[in-house]
């Protein structure tokens, strides 16, 4: 039975499957205790690149340490090859998560309470990811898990998995009237909503919605503020060590909050600073409001936003930063009673993911891309920019199964230039608005004398009209895992170049 592993933006959660039950693994750190978590860190340690708990011991002794890494995988034009600064160092993003996946690995097998028959030489697991992730998010952490060493069975976008866990825990809250699930996924560094529509143990995601940069961390940069606006200190006085201790203080100030708490009292370099957690909660309400706002168009489009919510089951908070009492109050402000908060928010993705690999449990998903794909093309002669979408959104991503666009036209151009994005929607003349992520471009060399040339050559070719050109084929396919290739060939001589996000 495979692990079901959560990598998160600050922590690393893992479950399994043990005869209907999924508990979550403990992991021992470097003072003997044990944690439902394996922390999400890096700390370069004389030069030598160290993970999780032996990673906070490190900058305990004054290692640089690098938290909540994971969030470069965010960025629009982040790839397998994009850095990331660890001490004085760049770090390839790819090789750092697959350092960590080594490390989890490593921890599983030596310092946790995993079963050892769920382990063995290459232990299988399923993965999550955010649901609005782009291609190059997907790939690279697929890559880094394979490269560790673990065999990846299967990859689901998180509130996708935490529909499971709702299903698993509250299956009496779902019936043939009330059968939509709203999850409401506030991580650390991501917010993701999904609907789900659940039939027994059959799940089908309906719409996803998100914001790639959203989470924990950024309640801890308005506490941390506040901190200082309160205690008047300069934020240009602290060292980087205080700064980041400053954080780690309001972390921790964060997660102990409870609906009773009335103030929160935070070291700042040895002075005590103390704030109201009303004052909290008034700053951070807009970043609160950010995640309500996006979720709004999932639930505008049930056909009620009022307290009765028409056919859901209930709108499910997990991630753990929906732990923060201040989440449940505005959406039950908002929502109603219908709104629930998983007893394990934080592992909830995990034990979902575990729920997902047991087949015993008999649970079956059918997700959504959430993002689209196509390209941008040139029109009228080339006086005007057209954009064709491929694969749009809302499209079924079923495990196991690809899917295949095929399209064929006379080319009209001697080289033609694809411009690939991702993207979150359209608006109504077919433009794509929004989020949009590049994917690597493509230069191919419609004229038979120009396609033995370098692909850094095409780039200096002038583009003017040929006819007749030959007849082209465009072939797009997208995994089970939301990864899509583009393949353009000439079908007169064979010739084919590809477009994809390596690893």
């Amino acid at each position: 039975m495979p692990l079901g592993v959560d990598l998160g933006t600050t922590r690393t959660i893992v479950a399994f499957g043990d005869r209907g039950n999924y508990p979550v693994v403990a992991f021992t750190d470097h003072h003997g205790d044990a944690h439902e978590f394996f922390p999400s860190v890096v700390a370069d340690a004389g030069g030598e690149l160290v993970f999780g708990f032996a990673a906070l011991e490190a900058a305990e002794a004054g290692a640089p340490l690098v938290r909540s890494f994971k969030r470069a995988l965010a960025d629009p034009g982040a790839g397998p090859h994009t850095t990331v600064l660890v001490g004085s160092r760049q770090i390839a993003l790819v090789e750092l998560l697959t350092g960590f996946c080594t490390a989890l690995r490593t921890a599983l097998a030596e310092t946790s309470n995993a079963p050892a028959d769920l382990l063995g030489e290459r232990p299988q697991v399923i993965v999550s990811v955010p649901a609005h992730a782009h291609g190059a998010q997907r790939l690279v952490t697929l890559e880094a898990f394979r490269r560790a060493g673990f065999e990846v069975l299967g990859m689901l976008n998180e509130p996708s998995a935490a529909g499971f866990e709702f299903t698993h825990r509250q299956s009496r809250a779902v019936t043939s009237r009330r059968n939509l699930v709203l999850v409401y996924d506030l991580g650390g560094g991501t917010f993701d909503a999904s609907v789900v529509q659940v039939e027994g143990t059959r799940h089908e995601v309906l719409a996803s919605l998100g914001i790639n940069r959203l989470g924990g961390d950024d309640l801890d940069e308005v506490l941390a503020e506040l901190v200082l606006r309160t205690g008047e200190i300069a934020a240009d006085s602290l060292s980087d060590r205080e700064a980041a201790a400053l954080r780690d203080e309001c972390r921790d100030a964060k997660e102990r909050l409870s609906p009773q708490s009335r103030r929160m009292s935070i070291d700042v370099a040895g002075e005590l600073v103390t704030v109201a957690v009303e004052d909290f909660y008034t700053a951070a309400a807009p970043l609160v409001q950010q995640s309500v706002d996006v979720m709004s168009p999932l639930v505008g489009a049930l056909g009620d936003e009022g307290s009765d919510l028409g056919t859901v089951a209930g709108i499910y908070l997990v991630g753990g930063s929906s732990g923060l009492p201040l989440v449940p109050r505005m959406l039950r402000e908002r929502y109603g009673r219908r709104v629930h908060r998983s007893p394990y928010p934080a592992a909830s993705t995990a034990i979902g993911l575990a729920i997902a690999g047991d087949a015993e449990a008999g649970y079956t998903l059918t997700d959504r891309l959430s993002r689209g794909f196509g390209v941008f093309r040139e029109r009228d002669a080339g006086h005007g920019i057209g954009f064709d979408p491929i694969f749009t959104p809302d499209l079924v991503v079923t495990p196991g199964e690809r899917v295949v666009v095929t399209r064929r036209y006379q080319a009209a151009h001697n080289v033609g230039w694809f411009r690939f994005v991702e993207y979150t929607s359209v608006d109504e003349v077919g433009e794509p608005r929004g989020d949009l992520t590049p994917f690597p471009e493509l230069l191919f060399p419609f004229a038979p004398e120009l396609q033995g040339e370098e692909y850094a050559a095409l780039a200096g070719v002038s583009v003017h009209r040929r006819d007749p050109g030959p007849l082209v084929e465009e072939v797009f396919t997208v995994d089970e895992h939301g990864i899509v290739e583009a393949t353009i060939r000439d079908l007169h001589t064979g010739h084919e170049r590809t477009a994809t996000i390596r690893g």
